[in-house]
C-alpha cells in the first residue's frame, strides 16, 4: 500500500526544495518514491484557462488530473509526493474570482469543496507553506505578485473552511513527523 504526502502552496514557495529533501530521506530508507507535480501547464496546453483566469472547469481537470496521477504512482511506488494536491487547485480558484470579480454557482463550489474535503483525507501528510515574497520566483512563473498573494490567502482559507490540518514545512516536528512516518514505512516494507 502506498503512502501520499502532499504539499500545499503558491508557486515559488519552497514546496519542490522541501519535497527533495523528503524524496532524499525516503530512498536512503529504500523506499520508491514518485512524485505528482504542477499539472498547470498541462492544463492550459490542454486548452483550459489557468492563474486569474481559473474556471470551474479548469479546477476540476486540474483536481482531477492530480488525482489520476496519485492513483497512477501509487501503483508503483511506496511514497508518492504531491506537489500542488488538490486543495491548491481551489485556492488558485478563489483567488482567480476574488481579482477578476467574477463568480461561480453554489453548486459548482459545493463540488469542487466536497471533492477537496473527502480526497485531501488520503494524504498521511499534508504540508503548507508559507508566501515569503523574498524567495525569487521560478523560471516561467508568473509574476503577479498580488495574484500569488491573494492565492496564498485563499488556500489557507479554504483548508481552514474544510477542517484541514496542515503541517508547517519548516518546523521541527514536521521533520520529526516525516522521518517517524518513513521509518514505519521502511520498517513495513
Amino acid at each position: 500500500m502506498s503512502c501520499m504526502i502532499g504539499i500545499t502552496g503558491t508557486h515559488s514557495s519552497g514546496k519542490s526544495t522541501f519535497f527533495e529533501e523528503v524524496r532524499e530521506l525516503a530512498q536512503a530508507r529504500g523506499l520508491k518514491v514518485g512524485r505528482v507535480a504542477d499539472v498547470a501547464t498541462r492544463c492550459r496546453e490542454a486548452g483550459f484557462p489557468i492563474l486569474r483566469d481559473h474556471t470551474f472547469d479548469s479546477t476540476l481537470w486540474i483536481m482531477s488530473s492530480v488525482i489520476r496521477a496519485e492513483l497512477e504512482s501509487a501503483l508503483v511506488h511506496d511514497l508518492v509526493l504531491v506537489d500542488r494536491p488538490v486543495s491548491d487547485a481551489i485556492g488558485y480558484l478563489e483567488a482567480a474570482l476574488q481579482v477578476s470579480g467574477r463568480t461561480i454557482t453554489a453548486d459548482e463550489r459545493h463540488y469542487l469543496y466536497t471533492l477537496v474535503g473527502m480526497h485531501s483525507s488520503r494524504y498521511a501528510l499534508l504540508f503548507k507553506t508559507n508566501l515569503d515574497l523574498s524567495i525569487p520566483l521560478g523560471e516561467g512563473r508568473d509574476p503577479d505578485v498580488e495574484f500569488r498573494i491573494q492565492a496564498d490567502k485563499h488556500i489557507t482559507r479554504s483548508l481552514s473552511e474544510l477542517g484541514i490540518r496542515t503541517l508547517d514545512p519548516r518546523s521541527p516536528e514536521s521533520a520529526s513527523t516525516i522521518r517517524a512516518l518513513l521509518d514505519r514505512m521502511a520498517a513495513a516494507a
